[in-house]
């Protein structure tokens, strides 16, 4: 009886002494086997552990094993150098409770994708609304050397400090690539193939969503005012300003990257003067919480699409005017890009199938301005003047070294006089880089306008078929068409 009493006594002060756990090192999501480092530059490991923990990190391309110590709150950042080396790499992770090892990594180029349903559209595809692509583009597409990274949709009301839900780290395949992004796979497969190295795609985007719920909270506030203590983060999360950032940006910071893509504005298209504050504001943050300069930063103009109907034509209810917004942000992003999709919308659906050929706009940027392929032409015609010349406008472009080019004829071209009300122009292209705009209506025209409607699909390209953005000479918000 005594010894069993002595056996429950020792039981009961062992529950009420403080117990010592040694927990295990802990990655974030993003870290791991099959992940591409971006080479040949100083990148980022990072996770966390009990505090002051002794941590040993060995990696295969390093000749000294590295020993650092998290701080007091257990938090753990180690910058290491990456080589351009094709080999296929490890890290082991140590510590007293911990034996990691990450296997199969590549050095190679990074990228990072997000924006709204146009970039979250898988190679299969919506409900009725496909992507084109050939079925054996999906059969060939196992490479070892292209690896893809998913964050799956969810919010938060803070920024998290991993991510939740997530498709790990894995090689392009039929079976990995049939619900990943198409824009973010094209882009990737063809710059893996281009630069014959490792490529990194990693895919964080949400349907529907703003752009203020993928800005931090310090930013936005700059501009309005945010409090979600009541606010419920599971409806309209897209909408909830920094609901997204707090839980698919935030946690992948600082993933060491090449450059991002971006393809959003749908949902702000009723807003073009805020957007134009606003976007350029979260590049900025989005940079500075990497630490890494002005990374490259390329996105996509909206597609023209129908939006309930072509009589919205004023301000902002027309979304050629989110689409003048975000042509005038190359001025206001440094190191920037855009993809002009004006011939290649649907009327009735906001999701164009013909993706590749947005990553292909992309890809010219990145190859241009990124990778100095400085025979690949990347900038689409941008109006840059106008003559009054014949009772008519002659108008110059910026970016047409070699000229103007249509297929058949040019539509969508109107010109006004002061009275602001816009008629149909005959157009004509002169001198193979010059447009002549011209109406017998009009006999006195101020200004012309091209594309200047919510759908419209595109005539006016270079001689390497980039479109033209639709565009305006005015700057007028009460401007009206004549009764067709």
């Amino acid at each position: 009886m005594k010894k069993t009493a002595l056996i429950i006594l020792i039981a009961t002060l062992n529950l009420l002494l403080p117990q010592t756990i040694e927990a295990k090192v802990e990655l974030p999501a993003i870290v791991s086997s099959n992940m591409v480092l971006q080479r040949n530059t100083t990148i980022v490991l990072w996770g966390w552990s009990d505090a002051k923990e002794d941590i040993e990190i060995e990696a295969s391309w390093l000749k000294k094993t590295i020993n650092i110590t998290s701080d007091n709150e257990g938090n753990w950042r180690l910058e290491v150098k990456t080589t351009n080396s094709k080999a296929l790499q490890t890290i082991k992770i140590k510590s007293k409770a911990s034996n990691i090892i990450l296997e199969n990594i590549l050095f190679g180029e990074v990228w990072l994708c997000s924006g709204q349903s146009n970039m979250f559209q898988p190679i299969s595809g919506y409900s009725g609304q496909p992507t084109f692509i050939p079925s054996m583009t999906i059969a060939k597409s196992s490479n070892p050397n292209l690896r893809l990274f998913s964050v799956d949709k969810i919010g938060s009301k803070t920024p998290l400090k991993n991510i939740e839900k997530y498709t790990p780290w894995q090689q392009a395949s039929p079976e990995s690539i049939i619900d990943f992004s198409a824009i973010a796979y094209f882009f990737g497969q063809q710059l893996q193939e281009t630069l014959d190295c490792p490529v990194g795609m990693i895919h964080t985007s949400w349907g529907g969503s703003t752009v203020q719920a993928w800005m931090s909270n310090e930013t936005i506030s700059s501009y309005e005012t945010i409090n979600l203590e009541k606010v419920d983060i599971s409806k309209q999360t897209n909408h909830i300003p920094t609901a997204l950032f707090n839980s698919m940006i935030n946690p992948l910071v600082p993933y060491t990257i090449k450059g991002m893509l971006w393809y959003q504005g749908e949902s702000n298209r009723n807003e073009p003067e805020n957007y134009k504050k606003l976007f350029p504001a979260m590049v900025k943050d989005w940079r500075s919480r990497w630490g890494i300069g002005d990374f490259p930063f390329y996105y996509v103009q909206i597609a023209p699409f129908i939006y309930g109907g072509n009589k919205e034509y004023g301000y902002p209810d027309n979304s050629a005017f989110i689409r003048e917004a975000q042509l005038e942000c190359l001025d206001l992003i440094p190191n920037s890009g855009i993809a002009i999709t004006m011939d290649i919308g649907e009327e009735d659906f906001i999701h164009p199938p013909k993706k590749k050929e947005v990553a292909d706009r992309l890809l010219y940027n990145a190859l241009n301005q990124t990778y100095n392929f400085k025979t690949v032409d990347y900038a689409a015609p941008i109006y840059e003047s106008f003559l009054l010349k014949d009772k008519g406008m002659l108008i110059k472009f910026k970016n047409a070294e070699t000229g103007l080019y249509t297929y058949n004829t040019l539509e969508g071209f109107e010109i006004a006089g002061t009275d602001k009300v816009f008629y149909p122009a005959e157009a004509k292209i002169l001198n193979r880089k010059d447009v002549f705009v011209k109406s017998e209506s009009v006999p006195n025209p101020v200004a012309v306008r091209y594309a200047w409607s919510n759908w419209v699909l595109g005539t006016l390209f270079d001689t390497n078929l980039l479109p033209a953005s639709s565009f305006r000479t005015d700057t007028w918000e009460d401007a009206t068409q004549v009764e067709k």
